[in-house]
């Protein structure tokens, strides 16, 4: 069953450029070290507030992906311009 996770966050408006090229580089790093990301969504809420949507076509394939994730460089690096991150992973039950 495929699942979705969410984050939100905090960035300071003068780092959002480098939070969307480092997000952008965790997420190539992600897809090559743990197949099963499918999509990847990010909302902004207002000039410091994202949202941000991981698909995973399994729950087994995100927690992988998050128990490998703090040896990734690109992790650290995109989370260090983050503040005030909240996660919430739940299972997709009906799509249209």
């Amino acid at each position: 069953m495929p699942v979705i996770r969410i984050t939100r966050f905090v960035v300071q408006p003068a780092d959002v450029e480098l939070m969307l090229a480092r997000r952008t580089d965790l997420i190539t790093s992600v897809r090559a070290a743990y197949p099963g990301l499918t999509e990847a969504r990010l909302a902004r809420l207002d000039d410091q507030t994202w949202i941000d949507t991981w698909r995973w076509d399994s729950a087994a394939t995100a927690q992988a992906a998050l128990a490998g994730a703090p040896a990734l460089p690109e992790a650290a690096a995109a989370f260090s311009l983050t503040r005030d991150a909240t996660a919430e992973q739940a299972d997709i039950v009906d799509e249209r």
